[in-house]
This record gives structure tokens, C-alpha cells and sequence, in this order.
């Protein structure tokens, strides 16, 4: 019943347009003041490694997200400096625009969790909770934005370049 609420209903979708704008904003200037004010997560990747979130029993907790952000993301750190900026800032816009909602969302998620696993609490816990609210909504959170346009047109475009495949096979 909830879940109808949200993914139908035009109350729904405009309560969801606030979180939207608000979870636009948190994104989009944090990635622009990175991208403007210069990043390097060096400094960040390296604390994560060296004080990794650990249990009441003082291990590790996620041992393998250690082991992730030592092996791959600082040797890659150049990788890792390019697309925290401008994923958060297109994260942020998608968000802000109401376009490609549910895909901004998905990898503002991914962004939120990875914090969150690195030992970063801040305002995540909030983030990730808003944001599942918005996933589940699918369309209905893009409703009153470019969703509106932009994903009747990506399904009718897919289902015509679909159609031509089947017909010429």
C-alpha cells in the first residue's frame, strides 16, 4: 500500500520532488566545490587504510574495503580523483533536474555506501535513507522534472530500435 503511494501518487510525487531537490543540492556543491576548490583523496584513502572501521572486538569490519581501497583506489588515485568530483556533481545536476532520476540515485547510493564503508558516518546514514525513499519511487520521484520528458522518450526509442533488431532477424 505504501509502496503504491509512492510510486502513484501526484502528493507522493511532489514530497518526493522536495527530497529530490534537497539530496540535488548536498550533491551537486559538494562535487563543485571539489571540482572548483581542487580534490585529492590521497589524504582520505589513506586514513580510511590506516583507521579502518572496526567491531566492539576491535577486528576489522570490512577487512575486504580495506584491502579494496589499499590495492586498487590509491595505486588508481588519479582514477578515483576524477570521478568522486564529477560523480557527485552529476549525481547533484541529475537529481536537481529531475533526469535519469533512479540511475542518479542508484550511484548516489554507491557513493553514500562507500563512504560510509571507508568509516565516514557524516551525514550518510540520512543520505541513504532519503535515497532509498527516492529509488523505490522509480519515476514518480522524476515526475515533476525532466523524467516526465526524457523517460517516455528513452522507452520509446528503445522499443522502436527493439522492434527493428526483431525485424531484421
Amino acid at each position: 500500500m505504501f509502496n503504491k503511494f509512492l510510486r502513484e501518487n501526484k502528493i507522493s510525487a511532489a514530497i518526493l520532488t522536495v527530497i529530490r531537490l534537497y539530496l540535488g543540492y548536498s550533491w551537486f556543491t559538494a562535487g563543485f566545490h571539489k571540482l572548483t576548490g581542487g580534490f585529492d583523496a590521497s589524504g582520505f584513502l589513506k586514513g580510511a587504510i590506516a583507521n579502518p572501521v572496526k567491531g566492539p572486538d576491535g577486528n576489522m569490519v570490512y577487512s575486504w574495503y580495506a584491502n579494496f581501497l589499499e590495492s586498487f583506489a590509491l595505486p588508481n588515485i588519479d582514477v578515483f580523483n576524477f570521478i568522486v568530483p564529477w560523480g557527485e556533481t552529476l549525481i547533484g545536476l541529475g537529481l536537481l533536474l529531475g533526469c535519469l532520476t533512479t540511475a542518479a540515485m542508484f550511484f548516489g547510493l554507491v557513493m553514500n555506501f562507500s563512504f560510509f564503508l571507508a568509516g565516514t558516518v557524516s551525514h550518510n546514514p540520512t543520505d541513504i535513507f532519503l535515497g532509498f525513499i527516492i529509488l523505490a519511487a522509480g519515476f514518480n520521484a522524476g515526475k515533476y522534472g525532466l523524467d516526465r520528458w526524457v523517460v517516455p522518450f528513452i522507452r520509446k526509442t528503445t522499443k522502436t530500435y527493439t522492434e527493428k533488431n526483431k525485424a531484421a532477424a
